[in-house]
């Protein structure tokens, strides 16, 4: 049982570690995207 209880804890360890790679150490939220100002050409005048 040893054993099992051993192989248990590494799993739990690597999903762990997996999650952390995947999401960020603490599930963070993705950063607020910064709006990029964008010169548009002007349209109906001539």
């Amino acid at each position: 049982m040893d054993y099992l209880e051993k192989v248990l804890e590494k799993l739990k360890d690597w999903a762990r570690r997996l999650i952390e790679v995947l999401l960020g150490p603490e599930g963070e939220s993705e950063p607020e995207l910064i709006p990029i100002p964008v010169e548009e050409p002007d349209r109906g005048r001539t």
